[in-house]
Parts: C-alpha cells; structure tokens; sequence
C-alpha cells in the first residue's frame, strides 16, 4: 500500500473518530436525526401535495364535461389529459430566473405553472367551447389568458393557455390553488412534442438550428391549416345531420 493510501486513510479515520466525539458531545441519535429530516421536508411535501390535490380537481372537472359533451354533441371532444406537478429542480431554475425570494410562500405567489393540466382535443372549436365551460364554473377564478391559436408564438407555438384558481378542501380548511391548463389540438400537441425535443439538442451548428427553425414554422402552419381544414369537414357534418 502506497504512502498516500495510507495518509488518506489515517485523514478519514481522524474525520470519523471526530464525528463520533461530536455526536456523542450533542447526545445525537437517530431518532432525532430522523425528527431534524422530517421537519425539513414536511412543509414541501405539504406545498406539493396541494398542487397535486388541484391538479385532480381540474382533471376531474374536464372529464365531467367530456362526459357531458359526448351525450350532447354524440362525440368526446377530449382525445386525452395529461398532467404533471413541476418538479423541485425546475422550480429552483425559474426561482434563480425571476430573482424570487427562496421560500415557499414566494414561489406560491410567483410561480404560476407549479400545477400543469394539458387537454388535447380533436378540433379547435372544442378547445374554446371546453374552456368557455371551466370558465363559467363559480369556483373556477381566471387569472390570466394567452390564446396562442390565433396569436401563434414566433416560433409557430400554438395553444391555449390559462392560469386559474381552484378550491381544495382540505382537512380543516379550504385553498386556493393556482393551476396551468393548456387546450390544444392532436396536432398541435404532436408539433409541440416535436418542437421540445429538438430545442434541447447539443451540439448542433448554428446554420442547421436556423434550418430546422424555419422548418418547424412551415410545420406549424401546415398543421394549422389541417386543422382548419378538418374544422370545416366537421362543420360540413353537422350542418347535415
């Protein structure tokens, strides 16, 4: 064994022999290391579980009229819902972004999109027709709108996004909870998967990310104009029937 084997191992048997002085010296044990962890952590998994709880409340608020829908206008105009709580790491991120100050009631206020709800549809029409009928929902509050269909991003990004309020009812009182609903279309929501994906390529030269830029534009217009055209044999149907 080498001479500097030897001294690292005498440097963390010196550090251990230390550790056990000071745990002894704090009367440390595991019950109370346990205690110290679970006082950290509750108040997070608290925070998060309220965007879960809501989360719920919204998903279950669109498959009611989905259901409704269907026996009205003989069709479910929800293809799928998808939903996810924004995870710790990307929450940090937007926190450093936005200069927010680090604690729970903070980011509460500040972060909008905590909670996400994604409805895909099969026709624009349903996308506003669904969100006309949350909006109308006396616990339903409306926070912010940005209508991406017919204002489309740069980028030929297109979906309706709305930040809302929602009760929950918890345990001894009831919360207000922000939530993030996106509507979109199949197509649109298959362009934005695509989009996402090649965003985050490394390694790409600069002339092949200004191609494939353009590229997903024609893209997204070409997929807004399906769409457009498929509204209108829609259209066409019900006026027959």
């Amino acid at each position: 064994m080498s001479e500097n084997n030897n001294d690292i191992i005498k440097q963390a048997d010196d550090m251990a022999k230390e550790l056990v002085k000071f745990s002894e010296r704090i009367n440390f044990n595991e019950e109370m290391f346990l205690d110290i962890i679970q006082e950290s952590i509750a108040p997070a998994e608290e925070f998060f579980s309220y965007y879960a709880c809501a989360i719920m409340e919204v998903e279950t608020k669109f498959k009611v009229l989905n259901e409704m829908f269907s026996l009205k206008y003989d069709g479910n105009p929800i293809e799928n819902i998808t939903s996810r709580v924004k995870d710790y790491d990307s929450i940090i991120r937007k926190v450093i972004k936005k200069n927010i100050p680090r604690d729970l009631e903070s980011i509460e206020e500040n972060i909008h999109d905590i909670a996400g709800v994604r409805v895909v549809c099969s026709f624009v029409d349903d996308i506003y027709r669904l969100a006309r009928c949350l909006l109308q929902q006396d616990d339903v509050t409306l926070i912010s709108k940005k209508d991406y269909i017919k204002n489309p991003k740069p980028s030929g990004y297109r979906s309706l996004h709305l930040i809302i309020s929602v009760p929950i009812f918890l345990e001894n009182q009831k919360k207000n909870v922000k939530v993030e609903v996106q509507l979109r279309t199949i197509a649109m929501d298959f362009w934005a998967s695509l989009e996402h994906k090649l965003k985050y390529k490394k390694n790409l030269p600069e002339e092949k990310k200004d191609m494939l830029s353009q590229e997903l534009i024609d893209c997204a217009n070409e997929s807004a104009m399906l769409d457009e055209r498929m509204q209108n044999v829609r259209n066409i149907i019900l006026k027959g029937e």
